[in-house]
């Protein structure tokens, strides 16, 4: 069993892209869904989000749910807005977003190699949305919603993906976001063979975003047994170097009884603190920018506190250790609802925002983690503290999906 293999995408057909590629499932709430897909038929939101098409009131994770997927995800194969590619293939998706862009291969990978860690994970899963992905996968016989997948330096895979988006794209569609995704498809055996030596040339490979999914398709796995496509699950793998993890800041609701005087007072036990002018941004996984009482600071971590081991030198391990938990009492991130995490998306303005209207009391910007320190996580068999990653862009949802033969 190789580490990856190509298949026959459901996906689009010509023409058709625009009308289906929509936001990944857990970025929107069912509220946010059945407002996206006013006048969009196609949207894959009808597959992904199927309780907008029902009422109101109906529990997301319902039966009717679910078999409201199956019947929308048959209307849109049946009026040919969905076709399966007749032949297992690869396919090269590229996101463009502001300045970024990261090409990756579309594909399926092995739940053996998952189950043996050789695609590592950095996340704990929760059972009610793994549950959630198991009924859908379930109720539909297919994959939907890939994996993004990281893989370390490999100028070979690189050279062999340039090669195949040389030409047009197949697809090519800007989504309201202004995240640009594009797709070509690999279909001669000749390249196919050649990825699938080189990613299985690989070590290791690396979840990055959709833990929940692979999770829920190694548990199907598990229930259908035997030989066949349920032994596989859909990811896009991208060159580590190219993929960006925006920064996960934090705002708490008080000061754990402190006054500012007093918070200011006892950080500077852990940190060396510096009023400043400006909105503070980060400049290293050593800094923290805090908005408290209408000014910003720069927090620098005291050199004898920062640990030499993986997850201890994550920048919010060392500001939970140091501040979060001892200063503001918060113990568990987790269930605590003093807490907040706001993505980096946002910016410095919405983290000031939530302190200026009195929602919260403070505001901590972090440096973003990086896929190194991710990997690094992965590779010791750790686990992330929650809210560690955010990444952009995203992948689109109904770009390509697997079908359980």
């Amino acid at each position: 069993m190789t580490l990856i293999k190509p298949f026959r995408a459901l996906r689009p057909a010509p023409g058709r892209s625009a009308e289906v590629l929509a936001p990944p499932y857990d970025v929107l709430s069912s509220a946010e869904a059945r407002e996206r897909a006013k006048g969009k038929p196609w949207s894959f939101l009808h597959i992904s989000k199927p309780e907008i098409d029902l009422d109101p009131a109906t529990d997301p994770y319902d039966r009717a749910v679910y078999a409201k997927a199956a019947e929308n995800l048959a209307k849109m194969t049946a009026a040919g807005v969905l076709m399966r590619d007749a032949r297992p293939c690869y396919y090269v998706y590229r996101l463009t977003w502001r300045d970024r862009t990261q090409t990756g291969l579309a594909c399926v990978a092995s739940l053996a190699d998952y189950a043996s860690n050789r695609i590592r994970k950095h996340e704990l899963t929760t059972p009610v949305k793994e549950d959630d992905r198991v009924r859908q996968i379930e109720a539909i016989n297919a994959q939907t919603g890939p994996v993004m997948i990281g893989y370390p330096n490999a100028p070979a895979i690189d050279a062999l993906l340039a090669q195949a988006a040389a030409g047009s794209p197949q697809v090519d569609v800007s989504a309201d976001d202004g995240v640009c995704h594009q797709l070509w498809v690999i279909a001669d055996d000749a390249t196919i063979d050649k990825l699938t030596r080189a990613f299985d040339a690989l070590p290791a490979i690396y979840i990055a975003d959709g833990h929940h999914r692979s999770a829920a398709a190694a548990r199907v796995a598990a229930k259908r047994k035997g030989e066949g496509s349920h032994r596989y699950f859909l990811s896009v793998i991208f060159p580590e170097r190219e993929m960006t993890i925006l920064d996960y800041n934090r705002v708490v609701k008080d000061l754990n009884g402190r006054s500012p005087e007093q918070l200011l007072a006892e950080l500077a036990k852990n940190f060396t603190v510096a009023p400043s002018a400006e909105p503070v941004r980060p400049h290293s996984s050593h800094d923290y920018g805090m908005y408290l009482a209408g000014r910003w600071y720069r927090l620098t971590i005291r050199p004898e506190l920062v640990p030499n081991d993986p997850i201890g030198r994550l920048p919010i391990t060392m500001l939970t250790r140091n501040a979060i938990e001892p200063l503001l009492g918060i113990k568990d991130p987790r269930t605590d609802k003093r807490i907040d995490f706001v993505g980096g998306a946002r910016g410095l303005a919405g983290l000031e925002a939530r302190v200026k209207s009195g929602e919260m009391a403070v505001a901590f910007a972090l440096y973003p983690t990086q896929m190194t320190d991710l990997m690094a996580v992965a590779d010791a068999g750790g686990i992330m503290p929650p809210k560690s990653t955010w990444f952009e862009p995203k992948l689109a949802d109904g770009m390509v999906n697997h079908v359980l033969d």
